[in-house]
Protein backbone atom coordinates (compact mmCIF):
# COMPACT_ATOMS: atom_id res chain seq x y z
CA UNK A 1 0.00 0.00 0.00
CA UNK A 2 0.88 3.67 -0.92
CA UNK A 3 2.11 5.60 2.44
CA UNK A 4 0.09 8.55 3.52
CA UNK A 5 0.63 11.45 1.71
CA UNK A 6 1.16 14.73 3.04
CA UNK A 7 -1.74 16.74 0.89
CA UNK A 8 -4.54 14.12 2.50
CA UNK A 9 -4.83 16.46 5.21
CA UNK A 10 -5.20 19.25 3.27
CA UNK A 11 -7.16 18.47 0.26
CA UNK A 12 -10.55 19.60 0.87
CA UNK A 13 -8.95 23.08 1.70
CA UNK A 14 -6.82 22.97 -1.46
CA UNK A 15 -9.80 22.08 -3.66
CA UNK A 16 -12.25 24.18 -2.44
CA UNK A 17 -10.00 27.57 -0.63
CA UNK A 18 -6.77 27.54 -2.21
CA UNK A 19 -7.97 26.83 -5.91
CA UNK A 20 -11.50 28.06 -5.49
CA UNK A 21 -11.15 31.02 -7.80
CA UNK A 22 -7.53 31.83 -7.34
CA UNK A 23 -4.34 30.64 -9.38
CA UNK A 24 -2.94 27.44 -8.41
CA UNK A 25 0.33 27.37 -7.14
CA UNK A 26 0.81 31.12 -5.97
CA UNK A 27 0.58 30.93 -2.86
CA UNK A 28 -1.02 34.36 -2.01
CA UNK A 29 -4.04 33.25 -1.54
CA UNK A 30 -5.32 36.73 -3.75
CA UNK A 31 -7.78 36.80 -6.83
CA UNK A 32 -6.62 36.00 -10.11
CA UNK A 33 -6.57 39.14 -11.82
CA UNK A 34 -5.44 37.72 -15.64
CA UNK A 35 -5.94 34.44 -15.16
CA UNK A 36 -2.27 33.13 -15.85
CA UNK A 37 -0.15 35.44 -13.69
CA UNK A 38 2.63 32.96 -13.16
CA UNK A 39 2.87 32.45 -16.71
CA UNK A 40 2.17 28.40 -16.26
CA UNK A 41 -0.54 28.23 -19.12
CA UNK A 42 1.62 29.83 -21.42
CA UNK A 43 4.41 27.75 -20.28
CA UNK A 44 2.18 24.65 -21.19
CA UNK A 45 1.11 25.91 -24.34
CA UNK A 46 4.94 26.52 -25.52
CA UNK A 47 6.55 23.55 -24.28
CA UNK A 48 4.06 20.94 -24.80
CA UNK A 49 2.68 21.78 -27.86
CA UNK A 50 -0.21 20.67 -29.47
CA UNK A 51 -0.07 16.47 -29.81
CA UNK A 52 -2.01 13.39 -29.46
CA UNK A 53 -1.89 10.70 -27.75
CA UNK A 54 -1.56 9.72 -24.24
CA UNK A 55 0.16 12.60 -21.61
CA UNK A 56 1.22 11.44 -18.52
CA UNK A 57 0.95 14.19 -15.82
CA UNK A 58 3.12 13.18 -12.76
CA UNK A 59 1.57 14.66 -9.40
CA UNK A 60 -1.71 15.33 -10.93
CA UNK A 61 -2.95 16.66 -7.87
CA UNK A 62 -6.69 17.89 -7.72
CA UNK A 63 -6.60 17.41 -12.23
CA UNK A 64 -7.06 20.77 -13.19
CA UNK A 65 -4.11 21.27 -15.57
CA UNK A 66 -6.23 18.15 -17.62
CA UNK A 67 -8.57 20.66 -19.39
CA UNK A 68 -5.56 22.66 -21.10
CA UNK A 69 -3.49 19.07 -21.78
CA UNK A 70 -6.90 18.00 -23.46
CA UNK A 71 -7.70 21.10 -25.57
CA UNK A 72 -3.97 20.88 -26.95
CA UNK A 73 -4.97 17.29 -28.38
CA UNK A 74 -3.04 15.01 -25.88
CA UNK A 75 -5.30 12.79 -24.15
CA UNK A 76 -4.09 13.68 -20.47
CA UNK A 77 -3.79 10.58 -17.61
CA UNK A 78 -2.94 11.55 -13.89
CA UNK A 79 -0.75 9.59 -11.11
CA UNK A 80 -0.90 10.79 -7.80
CA UNK A 81 0.49 9.87 -3.96
CA UNK A 82 -2.73 11.31 -2.59
CA UNK A 83 -5.57 9.68 -2.21
CA UNK A 84 -7.53 13.03 -1.01
CA UNK A 85 -6.53 14.56 -4.14
CA UNK A 86 -7.43 12.24 -6.61
CA UNK A 87 -11.02 12.47 -4.83
CA UNK A 88 -11.34 15.80 -6.20
CA UNK A 89 -9.60 14.64 -9.51
CA UNK A 90 -12.38 11.97 -10.25
CA UNK A 91 -14.03 13.23 -13.47
CA UNK A 92 -11.40 15.54 -14.53
CA UNK A 93 -9.28 13.00 -16.00
CA UNK A 94 -8.29 9.44 -15.59
CA UNK A 95 -6.61 8.69 -12.43
CA UNK A 96 -3.99 6.31 -10.61
CA UNK A 97 -2.87 6.25 -6.96
CA UNK A 98 0.75 5.48 -7.15
CA UNK A 99 4.70 6.81 -6.47
CA UNK A 100 5.84 9.11 -8.88
CA UNK A 101 9.36 6.65 -8.30
CA UNK A 102 7.52 3.53 -9.11
CA UNK A 103 4.99 4.43 -12.21
CA UNK A 104 2.29 1.61 -13.00
CA UNK A 105 3.09 1.97 -16.40
CA UNK A 106 5.09 -0.02 -19.34
CA UNK A 107 8.47 1.46 -20.42
CA UNK A 108 8.49 3.02 -23.53
CA UNK A 109 4.90 3.56 -23.80
CA UNK A 110 3.77 7.35 -23.27
CA UNK A 111 4.77 9.66 -25.82
CA UNK A 112 4.44 12.79 -23.66
CA UNK A 113 5.09 13.35 -19.41
CA UNK A 114 4.48 16.49 -17.86
CA UNK A 115 5.43 17.53 -14.21
CA UNK A 116 3.09 21.00 -12.98
CA UNK A 117 4.11 22.41 -9.90
CA UNK A 118 5.15 19.58 -7.96
CA UNK A 119 9.02 19.24 -7.87
CA UNK A 120 9.26 20.58 -4.50
CA UNK A 121 6.64 18.33 -3.18
CA UNK A 122 9.28 15.43 -4.20
CA UNK A 123 12.36 14.92 -1.94
CA UNK A 124 13.60 12.06 -4.72
CA UNK A 125 12.79 14.36 -7.69
CA UNK A 126 15.91 13.16 -9.30
CA UNK A 127 14.70 9.42 -8.80
CA UNK A 128 11.14 10.62 -10.16
CA UNK A 129 12.65 12.48 -13.63
CA UNK A 130 14.35 8.63 -13.63
CA UNK A 131 11.34 6.84 -13.62
CA UNK A 132 9.30 9.30 -16.45
CA UNK A 133 12.59 8.72 -18.96
CA UNK A 134 11.76 4.89 -18.77
CA UNK A 135 7.93 5.47 -19.29
CA UNK A 136 8.74 7.87 -22.02
CA UNK A 137 8.58 6.75 -25.51
CA UNK A 138 12.21 7.27 -27.75
CA UNK A 139 11.40 10.91 -28.89
CA UNK A 140 9.06 11.07 -25.96
CA UNK A 141 8.79 14.95 -24.44
CA UNK A 142 8.50 15.62 -20.78
CA UNK A 143 7.44 19.30 -19.65
CA UNK A 144 8.72 20.64 -15.73
CA UNK A 145 6.61 23.58 -15.13
CA UNK A 146 8.03 24.40 -11.56
CA UNK A 147 8.69 26.74 -9.09
CA UNK A 148 11.80 28.83 -9.85
CA UNK A 149 14.34 27.78 -7.58
CA UNK A 150 16.54 31.24 -7.40
CA UNK A 151 13.48 33.14 -6.41
CA UNK A 152 11.35 30.35 -4.59
CA UNK A 153 11.75 28.71 -0.95
CA UNK A 154 12.26 28.96 2.48
CA UNK A 155 14.92 31.69 1.89
CA UNK A 156 12.76 34.08 -0.53
CA UNK A 157 10.81 36.19 1.32
CA UNK A 158 8.13 37.24 -1.54
CA UNK A 159 5.72 39.81 0.67
CA UNK A 160 6.08 42.73 -0.99
CA UNK A 161 4.85 42.16 -4.71
CA UNK A 162 7.51 44.29 -6.57
CA UNK A 163 11.09 43.05 -4.82
CA UNK A 164 12.24 39.80 -3.36
CA UNK A 165 13.92 39.45 -0.35
CA UNK A 166 16.91 36.88 -0.35
CA UNK A 167 18.41 35.39 2.37
CA UNK A 168 20.94 32.58 3.16
CA UNK A 169 20.07 29.48 2.36
CA UNK A 170 19.40 29.18 -1.30
CA UNK A 171 22.64 26.68 -1.97
CA UNK A 172 21.53 24.29 1.09
CA UNK A 173 19.15 22.24 -0.80
CA UNK A 174 16.96 21.48 1.97
CA UNK A 175 12.92 20.32 3.37
CA UNK A 176 11.40 23.29 5.03
CA UNK A 177 8.20 24.50 5.43
CA UNK A 178 9.41 28.08 6.12
CA UNK A 179 6.73 30.86 3.99
CA UNK A 180 6.50 34.05 3.48
CA UNK A 181 3.02 33.34 3.54
CA UNK A 182 0.34 31.38 5.91
CA UNK A 183 -2.14 31.79 2.90
CA UNK A 184 -0.18 29.33 0.75
CA UNK A 185 0.60 25.33 0.72
CA UNK A 186 4.48 25.14 1.90
CA UNK A 187 3.87 26.06 5.16
CA UNK A 188 1.23 23.19 5.63
CA UNK A 189 3.17 20.50 4.05
CA UNK A 190 7.10 22.06 3.45
CA UNK A 191 8.69 21.83 0.39
CA UNK A 192 12.23 20.50 -0.40
CA UNK A 193 14.46 22.72 -2.17
CA UNK A 194 16.97 22.01 -5.43
CA UNK A 195 19.55 24.80 -6.58
CA UNK A 196 19.24 25.61 -9.81
CA UNK A 197 22.23 23.24 -11.06
CA UNK A 198 21.06 20.51 -8.89
CA UNK A 199 17.91 20.29 -11.06
CA UNK A 200 19.35 20.84 -14.78
CA UNK A 201 21.59 17.89 -13.43
CA UNK A 202 18.84 15.92 -12.63
CA UNK A 203 17.51 16.11 -16.23
CA UNK A 204 20.99 15.44 -17.40
CA UNK A 205 21.39 11.75 -15.42
CA UNK A 206 17.70 10.76 -16.36
CA UNK A 207 19.26 10.91 -19.57
CA UNK A 208 17.09 13.41 -20.52
CA UNK A 209 17.85 16.07 -22.88
CA UNK A 210 16.84 19.43 -22.22
CA UNK A 211 15.82 21.67 -25.21
CA UNK A 212 13.27 25.14 -24.16
CA UNK A 213 13.35 26.91 -21.12
CA UNK A 214 10.58 29.61 -20.00
CA UNK A 215 10.43 31.85 -17.28
CA UNK A 216 6.30 33.09 -15.60
CA UNK A 217 5.68 35.88 -13.09
CA UNK A 218 6.65 39.26 -12.96
CA UNK A 219 8.52 41.51 -11.61
CA UNK A 220 10.85 38.67 -10.14
CA UNK A 221 10.12 35.17 -12.39
CA UNK A 222 8.12 32.45 -9.84
CA UNK A 223 8.30 29.70 -12.49
CA UNK A 224 11.03 28.05 -14.56
CA UNK A 225 9.82 25.63 -16.75
CA UNK A 226 12.13 23.21 -18.93
CA UNK A 227 11.29 20.64 -21.57
CA UNK A 228 13.46 17.91 -22.12
CA UNK A 229 13.24 15.06 -24.75
CA UNK A 230 14.22 11.46 -24.39
CA UNK A 231 16.57 10.26 -26.96
CA UNK A 232 15.69 8.34 -29.93
CA UNK A 233 13.41 8.44 -33.04
CA UNK A 234 9.28 7.83 -32.24
CA UNK A 235 8.46 4.04 -33.37
CA UNK A 236 6.87 4.28 -36.74
CA UNK A 237 3.23 3.22 -36.79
Amino acid sequence: MAPAAAYDEIADWYEEEFLGGRQAGTGTGEPVADGDPLGIHRATRELLGEGSGTCLEIGCGTGTHAERVRALGWTPVGVDLSAGMLRHARGRLPIARADAERLPIAAGSVPAVISMMVHTDMPRYPAVLREAARVLRPGGVLVHVGVHPCFCGGFADRADPDAVLIRPGYRDGHWTKASWTSAGVRDKVGATHYPLPDLMHAFLAAGLVPERFTEGGTPTPTVLAVRARKPGSPPVV
